[in-house]
């Protein structure tokens, strides 16, 4: 099933084009600072987890508080209106609000996906482009368990809001401008 059905609100398009310019580099010196980028590259590799067999998809979640967080968080709690809410539909608050939360982590790690691959071209060197290429696979896996999470678990989600999403296409464009 696709995300699209498990928006909890409509949205009107499933893409959002953000228009970018920016230099890709390439570099022919491949010796100079090596050592140094080498080792930042290896320990990236090594330090490197698998969403897949790291986390334990089969663990059934509570499906009045998935995430188990305490009610405290949540902006309402202890008002008249929280007082009125029945014990489901607490339960639903919480899985929504949480669901949302949730949501915005992935659309902000999708943005953080695509700077970096964005650093891999503008970065001069090799090796520079190879650590590079990890922080592009950690945000990878990022996206990928917030997903499984919301697809598998929460079977529910929420597009991204409009107040994130200036502050995605502004972080996405000022980390092309400037090459980190």
């Amino acid at each position: 099933m696709s995300t699209a059905t498990r928006f909890a609100i409509k949205i009107d398009e499933m893409d959002w084009k953000v228009r970018g310019d920016f230099d890709t580099t390439f570099r022919w010196e491949y010796e100079d600072g090596r050592e140094a980028l080498l080792n930042l590259y290896e320990k990236g590799k090594n330090q490197q987890w698998n969403a897949t067999s790291r986390i334990d998809w089969s663990q059934d979640l509570d499906p009045e508080n998935p995430q188990e967080l305490p009610d405290e968080g949540i902006s309402i709690f202890g008002s008249p209106l929280w007082e009125r809410l029945t014990r489901p539909e607490r339960a639903n608050l919480r899985r929504h609000l949480q669901a949302w939360q949730l949501s915005q982590f992935l659309h902000g790690e999708q943005g953080a996906l695509i700077c970096t691959a964005k650093i891999v071209q503008q970065v001069p060197s090799a090796d520079a482009k190879f650590y590079a290429a990890t922080q592009v696979m950690d945000e990878a896996r990022h996206v990928e368990a917030y997903s499984r999470l919301l697809h598998e678990k929460f079977d529910l989600a929420y597009p991204i809001t409009p107040t994130l999403k200036p502050s995605v296409c502004s972080t996405m464009c000022s980390a092309t401008r400037a090459g980190t």
